[in-house]
């Protein structure tokens, strides 16, 4: 981890603020202490408190009442704790409401899906892409879309400016769906153009860093500590994709006092969002239908259809308004996925409760 030394008895330093104050008041009053999860190795989490750095568990009563798995803690997460500084060991009892998360839906064993959180409590997302490849402009777009319901800022990172021929225009390329999102072009490991990094996360302030494995994500926390933090290693010249070098989620504090957060890099990345919240994110083509001929414009072959005029005069972007209607048809196919799994819940809580009260009854009878 990091000389915590100096944080230690500084709550504020790690980003503790009136928000998390009001909500840990409950916990005071029984005599817990507030903890930030700066590492998640399984079950097993490493935490920053007053007490220092501390190790730990949640307890068996957290465990039987957490009903998902976005109730667990992970990397960013305020949690209630009973620690011991002698012996660096806790217990964990209690997550504190989140402020912001950013996060994205996993597929489980048995083909349901389920939300994930990637980090917690963040102030703003850092997208980095290498600039040592292609820049598909319709992944952003699906970043661009999650990032907007985080309740973060989002600023996207170009890295690899060293060893990119025509950085300029590929700048340019994803400024034309960036819109007012922040473009940031770089070269972590040359260390070139570093300080704009720093003015989007300035001390106290926590960002995450997201993207594909192999554009750089941990040479970039590297070189903003001045020290090899985080292993890195080589990328394949066929597709510049990298070997999952970063195995696990780790807050990082940074001498100038931010905090970030590195993962893992995400291959997969299925979105977290409603229908209205992608609307906001393709704002241009949610303007367009509403200037259509008709309310239930079916965008293809009808009278008066804004949206096909735009293709037709090149105002709308083809491939754009295919992803859209590729990010809606992924929705609704979550959504069923996400019906089916609140059912299966539902279920299992009501054999569980079957069960308990049948255990109580027996226990009466005797």
């Amino acid at each position: 981890m990091c000389d915590f030394e100096e944080y230690s008895m500084n709550l504020s330093q790690l980003g503790w603020d009136s928000f998390f104050q009001d909500h840990f008041t409950s916990y005071e009053s029984k005599g817990f202490s507030p903890a930030r999860i700066a590492l998640e190795e399984r079950t097993l989490y490493t935490a920053y408190s007053e007490l220092g750095e501390l190790t730990g568990k949640v307890t068996g009563r957290f465990r039987y009442h957490a009903t998902a798995r976005k109730e667990f803690p992970t990397v960013g997460d305020w949690v209630a704790i009973k620690g011991n500084k002698t012996t660096g060991r806790m217990a964990i009892h209690g997550v504190l409401p989140r402020k912001t998360t950013f996060t994205r839906m996993m597929t489980n064993k048995d083909k349901t899906t389920e939300e994930q959180v990637i980090s917690a409590n963040i102030d703003v997302i850092f997208h980095v892409i290498g600039l040592d490849s292609s820049i598909h402009l319709r992944s952003i777009e699906r970043y661009i879309a999650q990032a907007a319901t985080s309740g973060a800022d989002l600023v996207i990172v170009l890295n690899k400016v060293d060893v990119c021929d025509d950085p300029a225009q590929k700048e340019e390329d994803v400024k034309t769906i960036a819109e007012k999102i922040p473009v940031i072009t770089m070269s972590a490991l040359q260390k070139i153009n570093m300080s704009p990094f720093l003015t989007y996360l300035p001390p106290k302030k926590t960002g995450t860093l997201v993207g594909l494995s192999g554009v750089g994500k941990s040479t970039l926390i590297n070189a903003l500590a001045g020290e090899e933090m985080q292993p890195t290693g080589t990328v394949r010249e066929s597709d510049a994709r990298g070997r999952h070098i970063t195995t696990k989620r780790e807050l990082i504090i940074l001498p100038h006092g931010g905090l970030l957060i590195d993962n893992p890099g995400m291959r997969a990345f299925a979105l977290n969002v409603d229908q209205e919240e992608l609307d906001d994110s393709f704002e241009d083509i949610a303007t367009l239908m509403q200037q259509c001929k008709f309310t239930d414009c079916g965008h293809t072959v009808e009278p008066g259809c804004a949206i096909q005029k735009a293709l037709q005069d090149g105002t709308l972007d083809r491939d754009r308004y295919n992803n859209y209607l590729k990010l809606q048809k992924e929705l609704r196919f979550l959504a069923m996925k996400k019906d089916r799994k609140k059912y299966r819940d539902t279920v299992r809580k009501i054999d569980k409760y079957i069960r308990k009260t049948q255990s109580w009854k027996k226990k009466v009878s005797q």
